[in-house]
């Protein structure tokens, strides 16, 4: 009898799985420019709905940064028929609002030039504003008064909610803007009806509040968390010219002085049909839901203004950047570097390579935490993003070891892929891993909706049946040219960050002693806290929103993350029974 390798069984299962995960999406181009993505499964009787705008942060500028994730929370606040008691008298309360603000943006201009000049030590300091000034608040107050007494509060989630939708959310990245709920299959008109609506006849209600709450974002994510405010830093440093270098949720002082005017025009350019797509996934008849879509997409109109690709591109680093800080964290270190963006042939390479490094059976588990013993975990991750790349190699030192053993560990391992050609057996193990997690991840109707959408923001909804191929025909010399391309000196950035006790000594410990915390890394820890953080301002529906968006992606994470979505989920259900029984 004729045996077969380990080997030729692996790339033969490997075929099989990417041949059986053709994804059959019916398309629907609207006549607006609007594509409209089509995924029929019988059996569910809820159906993963959402569309895509492509824009996020990178298609920002100086001035206005933050205002595409501002958008995400705007979406939410009604139509001219949704949300409002009396339109006509709701908008007149809107366009004072717009003038007084806009008077009072002229009179914190004049406080910041004195503060420029040194006449003023604050330029938000009370005591120096101006009567007109202190006027000109009190009428905004009362403006916003009026403002919530017109208001019905979240009654565009309580429409859905009332009608059985779960899981309605959004979510902002640099390179688009993305929006979903699971709707009953007997409620898709709804969906269609209520979307379009909000494009069609969008009302920025609070809009100066919500701008405030976003800032409370900022503060709770970056200002409020142990490494926040550096990692922003090492961000800003890392990206020398390209737009990727300011944050999603914007610099303060671009939060603080964010027009409605300004909203509306980036609203008209990138919120129009042409730069949207829309994807429905589940039990419903195709030919019906193209109908609905031609009815209610097909009444929004063209934008006047095509959107723009983002101009300014990275400049070629020439010299190695590093950063040194002091936190209330574990010494820990991080080396980047410039890459491709994703799509690029290198892209697939680089990804392959991040899976050879990562996980507990990976390279860098194995040398650092195993072997080595220079680090209690080290992780690699490729970033392919719509117009730049980077690649990150990063480390959680021991007790009594340091940063720099833990990035000179980094590098060896790196110099190992330059020299040493991934073993064949090696390399067709990450292939597979890599093909089951895909295919895996297709069996959600959720995923696969967020999928698609995330795809056509970028290079095509296509990729998600083409692109498995690409990533098996990743070769080991691949992986070697690559890591060679790539990984020089003068193309890194480094951050070393050292451990500065907390002024209580508090923080650390109490994490330490976290029983919910047990089995955790030191970056997975983190982020937990940053959820309690921010669980702590978040009202019931959007604690439900973020539960169900959990409870969706838990079964398709990856098995090492297992463990910190099930403490996510905790903390979320136990959050939600306070708000719902009454208690802070």
């Amino acid at each position: 009898m004729k045996r077969i390798s380990f080997c030729v069984l692996a790339v033969l299962l490997c075929a099989h799985i990417v041949a059986a995960q053709k994804v059959p999406v019916q398309e629907v181009m609207l006549d607006n420019g609007m594509r409209v993505l089509l995924v029929q499964r019988r059996g569910d009787p809820n159906i993963a709905v959402g569309w895509v705008a492509r824009v996020g942060s990178v298609n920002e500028r100086p001035g206005i940064t933050g205002l595409s994730h501002l958008f995400e929370h705007m979406m939410f606040k009604g139509t001219h028929v949704i949300g409002t008691k009396d339109y006509t008298a709701h908008r007149k309360v809107l366009d004072e609002m717009d003038q007084v603000r806009a008077d009072l943006r002229r009179e914190e201009v004049a406080l910041i030039q004195k503060a420029r000049l040194g006449e003023i030590t604050d330029a938000k300091d009370p005591k120096n504003r101006s009567a007109r000034h202190q006027q000109l608040r009190a009428r905004f107050e009362e403006l916003t008064k009026q403002e919530k007494e017109l208001m019905i509060k979240d009654e565009y989630d309580r429409i859905y909610t009332t009608a059985g939708g779960s899981g309605m959310n959004a979510g902002t990245s640099n390179d688009f803007t993305i929006y979903f709920i699971n709707v009953p299959a007997n409620k898709i008109e709804l969906w269609f009806w209520m979307e379009s609506d909000r494009l069609a006849n969008h009302v920025f209600r609070e809009f100066y509040s919500e701008r405030d709450v976003v800032h409370e974002e900022r503060r709770l994510r970056t200002d409020s968390t142990p490494t926040g405010k550096f990692n922003e830093l090492y961000e800003s440093m890392f990206w020398q010219s390209s737009p990727y270098g300011w944050p999603v949720v914007g610099w303060p002082s671009d939060l603080e002085g964010i027009t409605r005017e300004e909203a509306e025009d980036y609203f008209a350019v990138n919120y129009a049909p042409n730069n949207l797509t829309a994807c429905l996934v589940g039990d419903f008849e195709p030919a019906r839901a193209a109908e609905l879509a031609k009815r209610y997409f097909g009444r929004l109109k063209r934008g006047t203004r095509e959107p723009e690709s983002v101009r300014t591109q990275e400049m070629p680093q020439l010299a190695e950047k590093r950063m040194t800080a002091y936190a209330e964290t574990v010494p820990q270190v991080r080396v980047r570097y410039h890459t491709v963006a994703d799509g690029h042939p290198d892209d697939f390479a680089l990804n392959i390579m991040a899976d050879l490094l990562n996980g507990r059976t990976g390279r860098l588990y194995k040398s650092l935490v195993v072997q080595q013993a220079v680090a209690n975990n080290a992780f690699a991750n490729a970033d392919g993003r719509k117009y730049e790349g980077l690649f990150e190699l990063s480390g959680i030192a021991k007790p009594g070891k340091s940063p720099e053993e833990v990035e000179q560990a980094l590098y060896k391992e790196i110099e190992r892929l330059q020299k040493e050609p991934v073993g064949a057996e090696e390399l067709q193990k990450v292939k597979n891993q890599n093909a089951a997690g895909d295919f895996r991840r297709l069996q959600n109707n959720f995923s696969l909706m967020t999928q698609l959408l995330l795809r056509d923001s970028g290079r095509g909804w296509e990729t998600i049946n083409t692109d498995p191929a690409r990533v098996q025909a990743v070769t080991a010399e691949d992986i070697r040219r690559v890591a060679n391309t790539y990984f020089k000196t003068e193309n890194r950035t480094v951050g070393v960050y050292y451990t500065k006790k907390p002024a209580a000594g508090a923080a650390v410990a109490a994490a330490d002693n976290d029983p919910l915390l047990a089995g955790l890394d030191d970056q997975e820890k983190a982020q937990v806290q940053q959820m309690r953080g921010m669980l702590a301002q978040a009202k019931v529906e959007q604690v439900r929103a973020i539960l169900g968006r959990i409870e969706q992606q838990g079964a398709s994470a990856p098995a090492d993350k297992q463990d910190l979505m099930k403490v996510m989920k905790k903390l979320l259900e136990d959050r939600l029974k306070q708000l719902e029984g009454g208690t802070k």
